[in-house]
């Protein structure tokens, strides 16, 4: 296989006038271009043979095929590839080679069948699966359409409304529910799967077995009226689930067509959608995410060095809190053996009680069995001293942010734990090189800093000191992928990367505030724009005490461009602290329901007229662009700091952080994608016409006025990038 070509398929013709194709693009066979025209040629000799009766399509390596490689739309965009017609592969080679061959086809699937692999398989007239195959069509969370026939066939095979939903969620399906679904024919062992379909490809020749253009079914679709009336329905629930998005409604206009003007038209409504949502800024955006997503765990210096992460097999958490108890409750579910250590009998009790609780909610909503519980418990064990550290792998801090607190228990821990141990804190803003002050052995100090609830946010910040092994980073990083989190290393320094640069979003809302403007207004503003919710709401959840800790070390480190509002300390003298005492910015009700507050405006009066600000009439009526660019462009301004300092390796780390850690919506690529969208000058003119008139709370830091001199994007490499090695 040359080199720069990407998989291929290899046909072999049996005695019994199959051929068998195989799909080979090592690690999910994706469907790349290389793949796609090999598999034509495949086809074409197929059908020139007189030795091939009928044709059997599969997978290697246990996998038939993880979809289109999506790395083919950057290839079209550099120009490194020339884009195919509209519809050359979804009507000229599936549809008008492979389904409308005089010979039929069979897809035999296991481990996977997923977009355009399920595409593919659906053109075949019959698909036999191995058992718990997943079959599905995500491309719609990539920003992208199924664009190999799939908005067409899947209707035809398994009902509109399964297939919307199927489509609309990007959720897949087991091949067992698919058999009922009518999307596969047969679920047969892994043993028996190639023979199977072999045996039905030649059973469809002779005409035992029904030979069944998927393209032409009409059976399961429902009456034109009937079908409009749930497309409509369904419009409107995508529109209120993701108003931002575009791509999810093209996708039902090629749905539609082909069930109101038939198949073909549809193919080629489909061809003409997939061709525009390519070049959707949304799309571009998403399809970003998924790349940076996957190269989170790429360091230099550290995973190019040919080390092979170490064994953990026990874990040792110290605290048993909210996130103690989630961190817990995280290594558990990945099947790790976890002692849980607290001060006293009470607190230990109500830490594991916790992680019960978590289990617990997972039995209710069907996501786990009492059995499977039972055993998930059995692994976490609950201690009041030190003895049982004698043999963990790893030990994870996880108590209150009080340095003198934590500099004692990793002096204590190095008494008792093996030297291989790994020393974790998860602390979120503290000094890792303060905490390890006291301990010997610095190379095994390492932030693993999870976001709360630790059980349900995807992100684990992993923060290296100027002494951490790699090997203990690389450790953590096969850690991250056992226990499912989407790992982001950084360096050492107040906050990391997540916090630090989002300290000025809570900031900057205060300042606007202060200024004038509503806090609901901005609120609904912010959440309109696609964040799961606004300064305020988020103030409220996370509770106006560690709100304000967390400002203070800000204010310590970075005094010069802070904005210091006594709007929450008045709240919290008269005992508001945000949705756990039900009083914040927002009223709660039983149901943790928000409503707005007009007492709120006193303490916005009262932080006012300390501050000595006026209220100026440009924020009572401010734009919809000019509250999110107010609030965001202070965050990545604070982003190119940590990007310009080396806390993050790369640009794309931090998109991936601000997604996973802050709540950004996928859609717009992350912090500094969408900063660079909108170009490093506008950003910089912005601030600094915001800084001439209102401090130094808004100053352009001396990368971003760089990057904007130029012209250049915040996301280019930093040059001899001072990168914490």
């Amino acid at each position: 296989m040359d080199s720069r070509t990407k998989g291929k398929t290899v046909m072999e013709v049996g005695a019994d006038g199959v051929a068998v194709i195989n799909l080979i693009n090592p690690p999910v066979n994706s469907l790349s271009f290389d793949v796609l025209y090999s598999l034509k040629s495949n086809y074409e000799e197929a059908l020139r043979r007189n030795d091939v009766k009928a044709i059997v399509v599969t997978g290697a390596n246990g996998k038939f095929s993880g979809g289109f490689d999506i790395s083919g739309f950057g290839e079209i965009q550099k120009g490194n590839r020339q884009e195919p017609k509209a519809g050359y592969i979804s009507i000229d080679i599936i549809t008008d080679l492979i389904e409308a061959a005089r010979k039929p086809s069979v897809a035999a699937i296991e481990g996977l069948a997923l977009g355009g692999g399920l595409e593919l398989a659906m053109a075949c007239h019959a698909r036999i699966s191995a058992p718990a195959a997943q079959l599905g069509l995500p491309e719609l969370q990539l920003g992208v359409i199924p664009g190999f026939g799939g908005t067409q066939r899947l209707p035809r095979l398994v009902g509109l409304t399964k297939a919307l939903e199927m489509i609309l969620t990007s959720k897949p399906v087991k091949s067992e529910e698919g058999h009922s679904l009518g999307l596969v024919d047969a679920v047969v062992s892994r043993a028996e799967l190639l023979n199977t379909a072999r045996h039905w490809a030649l059973d469809i020749v002779e005409r035992r077995k029904p030979w069944v253009s998927s393209i032409y079914k009409t059976d399961k679709l429902p009456p034109l009226g009937e079908a409009r009336e749930i497309l409509r329905f369904v419009r409107g629930q995508a529109r209120k689930q993701a108003p931002n998005l575009r791509h999810p409604s093209m996708c039902l206009d090629a749905v539609e067509t082909g069930i109101v003007s038939g198949p073909r038209a549809g193919l080629e409504k489909e061809a003409e959608v997939s061709q525009k949502v390519v070049n959707l800024d949304t799309t571009k955006s998403l399809i970003h995410i998924f790349f940076s997503q996957r190269g989170t765990s790429k360091v230099p210096g550290v995973t190019d060095r040919g080390l092979v992460p170490r064994r953990i097999n026990k874990v040792a958490i110290i605290g048993g809190g909210l996130m103690g108890s989630g961190i817990a409750t995280v290594f558990i579910l990945s099947n790790y053996q976890v002692i849980l250590k607290e001060v006293n009998e009470k607190f230990l009790e109500v830490g594991i009680g916790r992680v019960r609780a978590n289990l617990q909610s997972r039995v209710k909503k069907g996501k786990m069995s009492q059995e499977k519980f039972e055993k998930t418990m059995s692994l976490l064990k609950g201690v009041l001293d030190y003895e049982s550290f004698r043999d963990v792998d790893m030990v994870i801090e996880a108590v209150i942010e009080n340095l003198s607190l934590k500099q004692q228990i990793f002096a204590d821990l190095e008494k008792y734990c093996p030297p291989h141990c790994i020393l974790a804190s998860n602390t979120s803003t503290i000094d890792l090189n303060k905490i390890g002050e006291k301990t010997k052995s610095p190379d095994r100090m390492i932030g693993a800093h999870f976001f709360s609830p630790a059980h349900v946010m995807p992100l684990l910040e992993i923060v290296r000191t100027n002494h951490t092994s790699a090997q203990v980073i690389v450790d953590l990083l096969d850690v991250a992928k056992k226990i499912k989190k989407t790992p982001v290393v950084v360096g050492n320094c107040t906050g990391f990367a997540v916090n630090r640069m989002f300290f000025p979003y809570t900031q900057a809302a205060m300042f606007l505030v202060e200024h004038g403007a509503d806090p609901y207004v901005i609120d609904k503003t912010i959440t309109k724009s696609g964040m799961p919710m606004g300064p305020f709401r988020l103030a409220d959840l996370v509770g106006f005490g560690v709100a304000v800790a967390t400002a203070t070390q800000f204010i310590e480190n970075f005094p010069e461009r802070t904005y210091k509002s006594m709007v929450i300390p008045l709240m919290q003298e008269d005992k508001r602290a945000g949705e756990a005492t039900r009083e914040g910015f927002y009223l709660y009700d039983d149901k943790r329901k928000a409503k707005p507050d007009p007492e709120i405006k006193k303490y916005i009066e009262k932080a006012r007229s300390m501050s000595g600000v006026k209220i100026d009439p440009k924020f009572e009526k401010m734009s919809d662009r000019d509250i999110i660019e107010m609030i965001f462009f202070p965050v990545v301004n604070e982003a190119c700091r940590v990007f310009a300092e080396g806390i993050a390796v790369k640009a794309a780390d931090l998109d991936i952080a601000s997604v996973m850690g802050m709540g950004v919506p996928p859609f717009r690529g992350g912090i500094m994608f969408w900063a660079d969208s909108l170009g490093s000058k506008y950003v910089y003119s912005r601030l600094n016409e915001w800084y001439k008139a209102y401090g130094d709370f808004f100053k352009p830091c001396s990368f971003l006025a760089e990057r904007a001199s130029k012209g250049a994007p915040l996301s280019a490499p930093v040059e001899q990038s001072k990168s914490r090695l």
